[in-house]
């Protein structure tokens, strides 16, 4: 009876948001606005109590459960069975209900001293879009459904879900994508009850930082993954599952920057509230591409294709539900704009601008090919090429500001000079180095031109800490020299991994060599294994650099159940660059193909991520106002 008290729990979560919903309506609702925090615990506990049913169902091998046979096996380490909760549809809905419940929790608990009324609506915006999901999951998912007969074995979860880093990369993204719905309801509130919009500004910008650090972090982590997972040595691919993720953080980047301008300067509050409703609208219809089934990818969930309509259908509710209220309410012809070129206010319009841009250029690339098929024209393909030329001088533009801002706000225009001229020489430097490892390379002037706005922007991040510390602010001045110091990592690191990164594809033999940028890789052979649910074949190479020695185990596993084959590269870190490499097919000769690889400056993308994600949480920690 275990999955019919889950479902109950279920039902419990959907009446307790239902009286949430009805609180700031009910008649002498100033008496029930008070109970709003403890409902909101208890939404938060009964959704909290399913999710630990059907996780337990899975760590039982429950295989009566349509969900946990779907997507779980007896052989399976009991790690992946706890992160299999949301490795399919059902699951991940559930989490994301779950999610939802815990940022209700929160903004209720943290906002008891601040207008209970003013809460208690919020928390009601939340509720519906609760109410709503909850009512999708019981009805179209539910995660709980039996099966009967009841098999002796599962299918198995999705060997690619099988890795440390994805037990924690949905979790990570639902965070961000979720906790937008926070800075929905609170734009849905200030517009209904003209609230004043620096309020709303300091209210909404420490929601919004946390949710976009999440993010970030999910981001970054399925990043991670699928650079040393996949086996194709790059990070991003353009899927439309990850455009799915980048679309709310770029809204979410420029949500934060407009909350800044309103919060500090009683600016642009209409870029704010329009940015909180499109941020979570992205993040519904993130939700849409994922689970419709209506775009291909290799993340998306295969599902009946009547419930990607349901979530069409509630991103186009949620979604006009916004702007409808925004185009009624907001009156921006009052509103004030910002003077001076080099003013803080300008260079954040700008960057609104931008991103605002960047996130309309990657929704019109993701479902373009849609589009142009139902409407019947043909078929049609749009992949990284487009991407890369929308995003490269939109990115550059990016870079210009800030660094008109950083060096030129206080029309010092000898920090132009001071901070490019030791940009310029570790440009020259890197580029040099690495093209001196593979002369074929040469300069790219397009890589160049990155790599030194990369380093000018460290550099001037550099001398305005300096500035901070002698002006005894630093403290405060660390979130945005972490954040943008993130982004100035991550440019330089995507432009030399992008353009300076080296490959070799060669077939060895037992006892044969290869080389590349003076690295000796000697094949000593290779080793069958048997684990718990896949065999391995794991190849052994010696590798010799000046000197030093190491080895390097790239293996092949084959999946039993899903039959299905997995590549597991092997890596060796670096400070100036990785060396990678893959493990290929075997010919009937005994000869192994081998993908060797060398990718510069990568690890500066994983810390440039970090430091970004790293500047939100410090912003929120470092804030005077105890009201997150």
């Amino acid at each position: 009876m275990l999955p019919e008290f889950g479902y109950f729990a279920l039902i419990c979560s959907f009446m307790t948001a239902l009286v949430l919903l009805l609180i700031p309506f009910l008649p002498q609702r100033l008496r029930w606005v008070s109970a709003t925090p403890l409902l909101s615990v208890w939404l938060f506990l009964s959704a909290l109590a399913a999710i630990t049913i059907l996780a337990y169902c899975f760590v039982q091998d429950d295989f009566s459960v349509l969900y946990v046979a779907s997507h779980s096996n007896t052989e399976l380490p009991r790690l992946f069975k706890i992160a299999a909760t949301w490795g399919g549809h059902e699951g991940s809905m559930l989490f994301w209900l779950v999610t939802l419940s815990l940022w209700t929790m929160l903004f209720a608990l943290f906002n008891r001293s601040a207008d209970r009324l003013f809460t208690a609506r919020v928390v009601a915006v939340l509720a519906l879009i609760y109410t709503a999901l909850c009512l999708y999951t019981l009805i179209l998912s539910d995660p709980f459904e039996r099966l009967f007969p009841t098999p002796f074995q599962g299918r198995d979860l999705n060997p690619m879900l099988q890795d440390i880093a994805l037990v924690f990369h949905p979790p990570l993204l639902y965070l961000g994508y979720v906790g937008f719905a926070l800075n929905f309801a609170l734009s849905i509130v200030t517009l209904l009850c003209k609230t004043d919009q620096q309020t709303f500004a300091a209210y909404s910008r420490r929601w919004a930082l946390l949710s976009w650090g999440w993010l970030t972090c999910g981001i970054l982590l399925g990043a991670w993954w699928a650079y040393y997972e996949l086996g194709w040595g790059g990070w991003w691919f353009w899927d439309p599952v990850e455009n799915a993720s980048l679309m709310p953080w770029l809204l979410g980047l420029g949500l934060i920057h407009s909350l800044i301008a309103t919060q500090r300067h009683g600016l642009y509050p209409y870029w704010s509230l329009l940015l909180s409703l499109l941020a979570f609208s992205a993040s519904l219809l993130g939700t849409f591409i994922v689970r419709s089934g209506v775009i291909t990818s290799v993340h998306a969930f295969s599902i009946d294709p009547s419930r990607g309509y349901a979530l069409l259908a509630m991103f186009f509710l949620f979604s006009g539900m916004g702007l409808g209220i925004f185009a009624l309410k907001a009156k921006i012809g009052e509103v004030r704009s910002a003077t001076g070129w080099f003013s803080q206010p300008t260079a954040l319009l700008l960057l609104n601008i931008l991103t605002a841009i960047a996130a309309f250029s990657v929704l019109l690339g993701t479902f373009y090919p849609l589009l142009f098929s139902t409407f019947g024209f043909g078929s049609i393909s749009v992949g990284a090429p487009y991407f890369n030329t929308i995003f490269t001088p939109l990115v550059l533009c990016c870079l210009l500001v800030m660094l008109l801002w950083l060096n030129g706000r206080a029309r010092h225009w000898q920090r132009y000079l001071l901070n490019m001229l030791p940009a310029l020489v570790c440009t020259y430097f890197v580029i040099d180095w690495n093209i001196r490892l593979d002369p074929l390379k040469g300069w790219q002037g397009l890589a160049f031109t990155f790599v030194l706005l990369g380093f000018w922007l460290l550099f001037s991040l550099l001398h305005s800490a300096w500035s901070a510390y002698r002006q005894q602010r630093l403290k405060t001045a660390l979130p945005m020299l972490f954040g943008h110091a993130g982004l100035g990592l991550v440019v330089i690191a995507a432009m030399m991994s992008g353009y300076y990164a080296s490959d070799l594809g060669v077939k060895l033999a037992a006892g044969e060599q290869a080389r590349l940028h003076g690295y000796q890789f000697d094949f000593k052979g290779n080793e069958y294994r048997l684990a718990s649910n896949y065999t391995t074949d794991t190849a052994h190479l010696n590798v010799t650099h000046n000197g030093t020695q190491f080895a390097l185990y790239p293996e092949k596993r084959f999946y039993d159940i899903r039959n299905s084959m997995m590549s597991e590269v092997a890596i060796q870190n670096g400070v100036f660059g990785d060396l990678y490499v893959v493990l290929g097919d075997k010919s009937a000769e005994q000869r192994y193909s081998f993908g060797f690889h060398y990718k510069p400056l990568i690890q500066w993308l994983w810390l440039g991520g970090l430091l970004m994600a790293l500047g939100a949480f410090l912003s929120i920690v470092l804030s005077k106002r105890r009201v997150l």
